[in-house]
């Protein structure tokens, strides 16, 4: 029987609601043996690299925790450096440098006029 005896006895409907009833059980079974198991594979690779954003998301945050004490830290260290060093500068400002004195003696009308540059 070819096609257009078929439409003839059983009319138009009928047979364009059977084609139709292949079309679909046609991509049914290529949607279910070739596009379901690379969807399942797809899925199981997308679950693992949520994953892995999850560890690095807390090792990120892990890491921010330990810059963040590391620089308090520093910050405490510098600023104890800062107060020491102070500290030391104060220290020697208060206790003044024995300074050098040279010996009195009595300069001259001589001495006294050459030096200001009276003729």
């Amino acid at each position: 029987m070819d096609l257009a005896e078929m439409i003839n006895k059983y009319g138009f409907p009928i047979i364009s609601a059977a084609g139709m009833g292949y079309f679909i059980y046609y991509v049914w079974t290529w949607v279910t043996t070739e596009i379901k198991p690379v969807i399942g594979a797809a899925n199981g690779t997308l679950i693992a690299l949520i994953d892995r954003i999850r560890m690095l998301d807390n090792d990120l945050i892990r890491l921010n925790q330990k810059v963040e004490t590391v620089m308090e830290l520093r910050g405490k260290t510098i600023e104890y450096e800062r107060i020491k060093a102070e500290q030391d500068i104060n220290k020697t400002i208060e206790t003044p440098q024995p300074t050098k004195t040279l010996p009195h003696r009595k300069f001259t009308k001589e001495e006294i006029n050459d030096a200001a540059g009276d003729d």
